[in-house]
């Protein structure tokens, strides 16, 4: 991150980090799309599968 010596780049910094998190925190709420929960309840079904025929 930023330097100590340098405040204004270090108050950048931390504003960037906060936008970034908030950015996160609001797509880690959002909903999958039904094709992607159906896709991973395919490959989970495949992956039980292949750990049955072990």
């Amino acid at each position: 991150m930023a330097s100590n010596d340098d405040p204004k780049k270090a108050k950048i910094a931390e504003y960037i980090d906060e936008n970034l998190k908030q950015v996160f925190s609001d797509l880690e709420k959002d909903e999958m799309p039904d094709q992607i929960v159906d896709l991973l309840a395919v490959l989970r079904a495949q992956d039980e599968e292949l750990k049955a025929k072990k």
